[in-house]
């Protein structure tokens, strides 16, 4: 008798305990917000502000936010500003697509070839040690001094970054995986399609991420010589004349589309890893 009660007593004792609490891991990041990355701009906006609107900074040298924010309005106003932008837009946009095709294009064929890897990856990686900037002089003798010889260097800073992150994603892809499609009689397209892309994406989008901000880099540089328009052109003007608050709307903007854009490429990079499981999660 006493068995049996005990024997009853136990699963409802198990039933009436608490479900177990799921720990928070002491190293985990958390979920991180869609703001948070405005925090440090915000923060460094407030104390501009405060710095400016207390006299501790010198207006010659960096003007107060609200000067900057009447000069950007006033070139919107007389069109300099909107032409501008549009044509360093047009810029980045074509080298950017060029870069992005030629990394990822030479990425695969190094990647999934050993002949294509003994041609390409030494070139790739004898390019990657040469500064991109110094190969200036030497474009502008061979492509002359227009739209073409920018674009091609801004096509190089972004193809450099995506090609050698994307080659280490596809040399880095578990062997097993290999061996399993093997087994599985996978064609080559089916090969790639189902192991070779999934696995080399998440160095691809480090890679872009790279791209994306290399191309702003070499823009306001580029920029700077021998062009009649752009960004870049008008805080070279503006240096000339000792507009410091020209300069600081130019910088701005640049600031603003770098940030725009890394945020567009970890967004789509959020969406198509969803299935991969983070820290953050």
């Amino acid at each position: 008798m006493t068995a049996m009660t005990t024997t009853t007593a136990a699963p409802a004792a198990a039933a009436a305990e608490p479900p177990p609490v799921r720990r928070r891991r002491r190293l985990s990041p958390g979920r991180r917000l869609p703001a948070a990355r405005l925090v440090g701009p915000v923060l460094v906006l407030t104390l501009w502000t405060a710095a400016s609107a207390a006299g501790t900074l010198d207006t010659n040298a960096v003007p107060a936010p609200w000067t900057v924010l009447r000069t950007a309005g006033r070139l919107w106003a007389d069109g300099t500003l909107p032409t501008d932008v549009l044509t360093s837009l047009e810029r980045a946009g074509y080298g950017f697509a060029i870069g992005l095709a030629a990394g990822v294009l030479l990425a695969l064929a190094s990647g999934l070839s050993r002949t294509g890897e003994a041609l390409i990856d030494g070139t790739v990686q004898l390019n990657r040690a040469i500064p991109t900037l110094g190969l200036i002089p030497l474009f502008i003798l061979w492509l002359g001094i227009g739209e073409t010889f920018k674009v091609a260097i801004i096509a190089i800073v972004v193809y450099v970054p995506v090609y050698l992150n994307t080659h280490a994603a596809l040399s880095g892809i578990d062997s097993r995986y290999v061996e399993l499609a093997e087994v599985q009689g996978l064609s080559r397209l089916a090969f790639v399609r189902q192991v070779v892309i999934p696995g080399a994406l998440p160095g691809f989008f480090v890679g872009l991420r790279l791209g994306v901000t290399g191309s702003w880099l070499g823009l306001v540089v580029l920029e700077q010589i021998n062009a009649t328009s752009g960004l870049g052109y008008l805080m070279f003007q503006a240096q000339n004349y000792g507009q410091t608050d020209v300069i600081l709307v130019g910088l701005l903007v640049y600031g603003v589309f770098g940030m725009v854009s890394d945020s567009v490429v970890r967004l789509v990079e959020r969406r198509v890893l969803s299935w991969r499981r983070t820290l953050g999660n």
